[in-house]
């Protein structure tokens, strides 16, 4: 694969600083690589993906499962940083418009793209065919709480990413800011979820959280507002949380 390099590589690196799981030069590679789409390289600047894939301490070899990828934004990058001899299960929903589930299943017939499985089912469910080092999904654990995409028991849920999980696997949520006591109802209008009722849901299966990073935080954010809302999108205040399988 062909990378940019020069200032924006350097700027990665720097990005890195400080997070001691990172493999600064996989992770500048992957975010660098010239072969992802222009849209998802314009979207980096508020995505941050250098910072929020060192933080999850992904690394060559893992085996990953990445739920509800929407189009394949991080599966391209996770894809180079397990390398080779790694594999990524993109792990999609059939709820969804086409368009997400066919941009991210065609993220399989890119060239380098070989450790890519791909695999979709009704909302609320995946599939494994083994365990894995690292679950990963961004921004849309609070639609599990959504009843008019599924009803989905969320006890259920987090126990099955607990059994799919490797002993010491880690479960690595990013998801947009609600304030205390926001109702499913609520987050049904919101997108949004009350992070300490994500910290205990999770922590129910039998996980402990052992990180938070704030790199994607934003106080000036008004939680009571949609993520959808013009004058936020894109800019949400977000947690981003590592939880690890004793």
């Amino acid at each position: 694969m062909k990378f940019r390099l020069g200032v924006a590589v350097a700027a990665i690196a720097f990005s890195l600083a400080g997070h001691a799981d990172a493999a600064p030069s996989a992770i500048m590679a992957a975010v660098a690589d010239a072969s992802r789409p222009q849209a998802d390289r314009d979207a980096d600047a508020r995505r941050k993906p250098a910072e929020t894939l060192a933080f999850s301490g992904v690394k060559a070899g893992d085996v990953v499962g990445e739920f509800l990828p929407g189009g394949g934004y991080y599966t391209r990058m996770l894809s180079d940083v397990v390398g080779p001899k790694g594999k990524v299960y993109a792990l999609e929903t059939t709820r969804w418009g086409k368009e997400n589930y066919d941009s991210t299943k065609a993220v399989l017939s890119e060239k380098g793209r070989g450790n890519v499985r791909f695999d979709g089912r009704p909302f609320g469910e995946f599939y494994l065919p083994e365990q894995v080092d690292l679950f990963w999904t961004t921004l849309n654990y609070h639609d599990l709480h959504i009843a008019k995409y599924g009803v989905v028991d969320m006890a259920k849920f987090n126990k099955e990413v607990y059994d799919a999980l490797k002993p010491g696997g880690i479960y690595f949520i990013t998801d947009h800011v609600a304030n205390p006591g926001t109702t499913d109802a609520q987050i049904a209008d919101l997108h949004r979820i009350d992070k300490a009722v994500l910290i205990k849901e999770v922590e129910a299966a039998g996980f402990k959280l052992v990180g938070e990073s704030k790199a994607l935080s934003n106080p000036a954010d008004d939680h009571t507002k949609t993520v959808f809302d013009k004058a936020i999108q894109g800019h949400t205040d977000q947690m981003m949380l590592k939880f690890r399988k004793p």
